[in-house]
């Protein structure tokens, strides 16, 4: 079981003007990423936050309290460190955030240089690429020299990753 590095917040209240209210306090009240709301029945609804561990308890702990003044807060909670099951339960929270980051970085780590990569670094490359001309077999036994070149062709026409 592996734990994500950051923390999940969540605020809920009755009715979408408190949960408004909530999470622009939330964001406002510390560095903390309002990532996505769910509405459950009878208008009860959910904002999610993720952050480090302080901030978002201090995001939720100012949304919570936002939420009192403008409607009815029915709970709050902090989760500091969720596993990593706990976040595909929530719609879209996962692959909106994670997944943008890690191929952030694969993209940075293409500019600065394929050759000085390892070629475990180089294989997870290939495969996010959706049209990448080799098969992921095909990904897992090439060479290094072979990944560089097919990599840096792809990276000059371009080309779409996967979703």
């Amino acid at each position: 079981m592996r734990a994500h590095s950051y923390s999940l917040g969540m605020i809920e209240t009755l009715g979408l003007p408190a949960l408004i209210a909530a999470a622009d306090a939330a964001a406002k009240a510390a560095d903390v990423k309002v990532v996505t709301y769910e509405g459950a029945d009878a208008g009860i609804v959910t904002v999610y936050v993720i952050g480090d561990v302080s901030s978002v308890q201090s995001a939720v702990d100012a949304g919570a309290d936002a939420a009192r003044r403008v409607g009815r807060l029915l709970h709050s909670h902090v989760i500091p460190r969720p596993d990593e099951n706990v976040p595909k339960m929530i719609k879209n929270l996962m692959n909106s955030t994670e997944s943008k980051q890690e191929k952030a970085t694969e993209q940075q780590q293409a500019a600065s240089g394929l050759a000085e990569q390892s070629i475990g670094d180089l294989r997870r490359l290939a495969r996010s690429y959706a049209d990448f001309p080799l098969s992921s077999q095909e990904i897992s036994t090439a060479k290094k020299e072979d990944l560089i070149r097919l990599l840096e062709e792809k990276q000059k026409g371009g080309g779409e990753e996967k979703q």
